[in-house]
């Protein structure tokens, strides 16, 4: 708790000081009135009582949570929800969970949400006993119809993975297939395709957000780091260990990036760009390449110009003759350590996934529950781009799926996110790079 103290203190200042405006925000926001204490449940099984949730609100909107919260209120007519919810919540709620009133449920997405924070942070509650034992409609185990398995802490789960995504890179087909450019396969084949689209255009390609560089560092070196080195350096990585930074490994992924770098193939606005910033560049034809999320055609679709035709390939950046790598992007949900009705918190995590919930996510949110097998034959309103890109991804001659067993800590990921930043800028070279990050990753590891 001190190093969460110590680590959000000045960002707390900042909310308080702001919180006559934090009315105008997205969302619901509550009063933080206590809930039923059922830290024991009740001996009859009943759930009851005042149901506190936060959740983020970002690519993937509200409507699929809005429908869920109504749905469960409907099963569980003695819970009332209340919701934290909108585009800021995660920093507006940053005071609650500091004075050790958290809200029962969390949704652990955003920008500078990590899961691993959380747990570092002794703020979840330890859910390793408690699911194993959650079944499905059809009486199998849920822990047995999970795409991805949850976060593995030393044996320990404080959250289930509840949206299973895929940061990849989007291309408009329309436009690649009028002007007869070859869609990419590797490294090579991406670079080269590169150069001609500038040299045809002017524009340079490769579009991302500087504001938030965590979102280049998933879509695009992630990947790479798994086609260096495979799960286990990939996890070196996240992890901070020792060398991991400044390895051979490492080296030989950056020197790709300052390759692109070098040719001018990085959009030059990106440093200023949000996500939806260089999202919008990019349906503008002002870049023509991003590695992101599901998310993109959802939280975009008022902006998509005529014609335009989302297409999804695994990150380029293997080499020739190989499968891409690609990691699923998972966002879980856990329950808060200082819960207040943590047996209405267990009966919203386990009501959130079933087929339903599954077919109403594609529908609303435009991206997958973390569920197998789920069909969506019956429904006419899951997009074609998910439906295409779930094909892809289970093709693994062009792609090969690695699992993370964890997310890495904002306490690592936003230092190495500036130095990204420096690199696309071509402020520094590869070998600065991997000496800078790896000084950053031994800080990391000398104040966890």
């Amino acid at each position: 708790m001190k190093k969460m103290h110590k680590r959000l203190f000045s960002l707390a200042l900042a909310i308080l000081m702001a919180l006559p405006l934090a009315g105008c925000g997205h969302g619901t926001s509550s009063s933080g009135t206590p809930g039923t204490d059922t830290s024991a449940p009740p001996k009859d099984g009943a759930v009851s009582g005042t149901l506190e949730i936060q959740y983020f609100v970002g690519g993937y909107g509200s409507d699929w949570w809005e429908w869920l919260v109504e749905a469960f209120e409907d099963e569980y007519p003695e819970v009332e929800v209340v919701v934290n919810a909108g585009s800021d919540i995660n920093e507006t709620m940053t005071t609650r969970w500091i004075s050790e009133n958290p809200p029962d449920l969390v949704y652990l997405d955003g920008p500078s949400v990590s899961e691993t924070t959380f747990v570092e942070d002794g703020q979840l509650l330890d859910l390793t006993d408690w699911y194993q034992n959650l079944t499905m409609e059809d009486g199998s185990l849920l822990k047995d119809n999970f795409l991805v398995d949850p976060s593995n802490y030393g044996g320990k789960v404080y959250a289930l993975p509840i949206i299973y995504d895929n940061r990849c890179v989007w291309y408009d087909a329309a436009e690649f297939a009028s002007r007869g450019w070859m869609v990419p396969s590797d490294f090579d084949s991406w670079i080269s395709v590169m150069k001609q689209i500038k040299s045809e255009t002017g524009v340079s390609p490769l579009g991302s957000t500087g504001v938030y560089p965590s979102v280049f560092m998933k879509g695009v070196m992630y990947p790479a780091f798994a086609d260096a080195g495979g799960k286990d350096f990939l996890m070196s990585v996240i992890d901070g260990e020792e060398g991991a930074w400044s390895s051979p490994e490492c080296l030989s992924v950056m020197k790709k990036l300052q390759e692109i770098v070098d040719a001018g193939l990085v959009d030059p606005n990106f440093a200023g760009e949000t996500h939806t910033e260089s999202q919008m560049s990019f349906l503008n034809h002002k870049n023509y390449f991003v590695a992101t999320g599901f998310w993109l055609p959802n939280e975009m679709k008022g902006s998509i110009p005529d014609g335009f035709e989302f297409g999804m390939i695994p990150t380029p950046m293997n080499d020739t003759g190989k499968p891409a790598c690609t990691i699923p992007d998972i966002k879980s949900v856990g329950i808060a350590q200082g819960a207040k009705n943590p047996a209405a918190a267990k009966a919203f995590l386990a009501f959130m996934f079933s087929p339903e919930s599954a077919v109403k996510m594609a529908e609303m949110a435009g991206t997958s529950l973390n569920l197998k097998n789920i069909d969506y034959s019956g429904s006419s309103s899951v997009p074609s781009y998910l439906l295409t890109a779930t094909e892809m991804l289970a093709d693994a001659s062009r792609c090969e799926i690695i699992s993370i067993d964890h997310a890495m800590s904002t306490d690592l990921q936003n230092p190495i996110g500036d130095v990204i930043n420096l690199l696309l800028m071509g402020e520094i070279d590869a070998e600065e790079f991997c000496r800078q990050a790896e000084d950053i990753a031994e800080f990391y590891r000398s104040n966890k």
